[in-house]
Formats: structure tokens, sequence, C-alpha cells
């Protein structure tokens, strides 16, 4: 099973609901992932993303590039959450989406992924280039999982970009229409 990263987009009003019952807004994603095509792609204008298993690696290239919002896990527990995959779901509040999506906006894809090499960033344990990832930290799992393959590292490298400028241009949506953000690991 691959950890892959997943957000939704929230109003205000969807956010605090959320934040008082954990269960609405699982039950919430669920309408909305049954909703979606066949092959998980969430059709455009959808309020679901998923960066798929770049989400790793994206996190630690954000934060070489000095995002201090943390797009990847979320920035806020939400009380009484359970278990959605690897942990209960975050929370990015609207003000902080803007913020992300306006350091986001002074990264390009390109940018984002120069000067590092898939090597580098295997050898600093960072999935999906790692042989295989040590999970700890945000979320109460410990342990190592192994990357089960795909495409050759450089090739990545194209897909941790491609990953960035869909997930950059959904923060753009949330900024624009002031929306929060559920995040996940599923």
């Amino acid at each position: 099973m691959s950890m892959v990263g997943k957000y939704v987009r929230l109003t205000p009003a969807e956010l605090n609901r959320a934040v008082l019952h954990p269960d609405w807004a699982r039950e919430f994603v669920e309408e909305r992932m049954a909703a979606e095509p066949g092959d998980g792609t969430p059709a455009p204008g959808s309020r679901l993303h998923s960066t798929g298993k770049m989400w790793h690696t994206l996190e630690r290239l954000l934060r070489l590039r000095g995002v201090e919002v943390n797009v990847v896990h979320g920035e806020e527990e939400i009380p009484g959450a359970e278990d959605w995959g690897y942990g209960a779901p975050r929370m990015i509040r609207p003000e902080r989406v803007r913020d992300a999506a306006g350091a986001m906006a002074a990264i390009t894809p390109e940018g984002l992924v120069e000067r590092v090499t898939p090597a580098e960033l295997a050898d600093a344990g960072t999935y999906p280039y790692a042989g295989t990832y040590p999970y700890a930290g945000t979320y109460p799992y410990a342990g190592t999982y192994p990357y089960a393959g795909g495409s050759d590292p450089g090739q990545r490298l194209d897909d941790v970009a491609v990953a960035y400028q869909d997930l950059a241009a959904f923060f753009r949506t949330a900024a624009r229409l002031r929306q929060g953000l559920l995040v996940w690991i599923g």
C-alpha cells in the first residue's frame, strides 16, 4: 500500500464544522471521493487533491525553499479525529492557505527541483526515493515502509515538479475562494 498525500478544500463554515464534528468531515470526504471518476483522479474543479507518493519529497523541498506553512501535513490537529490512513487529518486555516499560496507562487516547478539529485533525496531517507522510508514524527506510526518501485529516479524528479505544479494550483484556488484545507496521508 502506498502512502499518498490527500487534501480537501472546505469553506470556513465547513472547516469549523469539521473541527467540531470530525465524523462529519470523514463522511463529507468519502461522499466526494465516491463521486470522482473510477480511476481516483480528481475531476477538474474538484475539492479533492492528491500529491500521490510525492508528498514527502514535496515536504522536504518546500522546507528547503523556505515555505513556512506545513503544506504537506497540515498545521493544526482536528480534536477527536480518528486515523484516516497514516494518522488523523490536520487542517490549514484559510489565512494560512493564502500564505502558502503566496509562498508557492514564488517557486516554479523547475525551481523546486533544481540543485537536488535523486541520490541526495535517497540519502536523506525521502520517500519515495529511499529504499525504505522511516516513518516517525508527525503521526503516531513508526516503522519502515518499503518503496514499491516505479519510474527511474530522474523521472521521479519530473514527477515531483508536476505534483508541485498541481498542488500549487490547488492552493491558489483554495486561497482565491478563501477556503481552508484538511490534509492527511492515506
